[in-house]
């Protein structure tokens, strides 16, 4: 009987040359913030938007910095079951471990995205651009970068699926073993081809969720919200759509995905005693179905919210028209400031 599934490529390493601290997993989030970048700055000049060249450079940066630190910071509080960081958070930052470079280990998705949408909004209140307008350049250009980090997490071998007997399945190698006397190991190692005679554990193929997550919540998710992008109803629909679409995409695939071994379900309906590398059951939800369903309530409310502002017509294209006045009252302002300042000053 042929082999129904698919072996990790044994030549793909989480080190980018072996013996050294340069991963791969690092490298896609440069990737990441690069697409990121290279799609938002063709959005400002696809709309004439009235941003320069540094404030779009110190727009990134703060929301970089603001995505790695909610990142790191909601892992450690959401995802870490120890005490480790809780009495010592000084080491939360600290990319070593018992003298060993490991970097920054453990991202919170759902803490770096809100995190990083309370930056941009700070940029845009200081800097006195409409956060709405900023916000959802943002939202079509995140999801393409964010498929690199799905994909830094399938070279990590990590963040895997459960069992499966699906040609799509894939054999992990730091996959848990599963028991090879229970019969639901044994009806999935018939199906896909694998001989379990006289094994005690058996490391059963997993749905590659990783790389799910990147088709769907990466290169789905873009194309929807970048077709949308000229077609939105209002300033801040897109944000409002990538917060549903993410919720969404992530809360089905979380259903093919093993929860957390420390974790389990966070919420049950109903209890079951099934194992978590089996079978997810529909009405029990795990830690990031939890978080993506207030991510899509979020994004609910917040299209209600944009949509019934005052200001809420979008404007797609600055044509030259509307960028000089645009420029005009731009200065008006700074003229009016600087009166203001005389006269405080006198």
């Amino acid at each position: 009987m042929p082999f129904l599934y698919i072996n990790f490529p044994s030549w793909l390493n989480p080190e980018i040359i072996p013996g050294l601290p340069v991963r791969w997993y690092g490298l896609m989030y440069i990737f990441a913030f690069a697409t990121a970048f290279f799609l938002y700055r063709k959005q400002v000049k696809e709309r004439h938007f009235p941003m320069s060249e540094d404030d779009l450079s110190s727009l990134f940066f703060c929301g970089i910095l603001g995505l790695l630190l909610g990142a790191r910071l909601f892992h450690t509080l959401i995802y870490e079951t120890s005490d480790f960081y809780r009495r010592q958070p000084w080491l939360i930052f600290w990319p070593f471990r018992n003298g060993q470079f490991t970097g920054l280990q453990g991202m919170s998705y759902h803490g770096g995205a809100f995190a990083g949408l309370l930056a941009v909004i700070i940029f845009a209140k200081v800097k006195k651009y409409s956060f709405r307008e900023i916000g959802d350049m943002f939202a079509a250009a995140i999801p393409l970068g964010f498929t690199f980090g799905r994909i830094g997490n399938f070279i990590n071998a990590e963040l895997y699926g459960r069992a499966t007997a699906s040609p799509l399945g894939m054999v992990f190698p730091g996959a848990a073993p599963l028991p090879a006397s229970e019969n639901w190991v044994q009806e999935i190692a018939e199906k896909t081809g694998m001989d379990i005679n006289g094994l005690w554990e058996v490391n059963l193929p997993r749905h590659p969720s990783q790389l799910y997550e990147a088709f769907f919540e990466g290169i789905i998710l873009w194309a929807i919200i970048w077709f949308f992008r000229s077609r939105k109803p209002f300033k801040g629909f897109l944000v409002g759509l990538y917060f549903l679409g993410y919720g969404f995409f992530r809360f089905i695939i979380e259903y093919f995905r093993e929860p957390d071994a420390d974790l389990g379900y966070r919420f049950e309906i109903v209890k079951t005693t099934l194992p978590t590398a089996y079978a997810h059951p529909l009405l029990s939800f795990s830690t990031g179905q939890v978080l993506c369903f207030f991510m899509m309530v979020f994004g609910a409310v917040w299209l209600i919210y944009a949509s019934r502002l005052s200001d809420s017509k979008d404007i797609f294209v600055y044509n030259e028209e509307e960028l000089e006045q645009l420029k005009v009252n731009e200065a008006a302002k700074e003229r009016n400031q600087r009166r203001k300042l005389r006269k405080k000053l006198r």
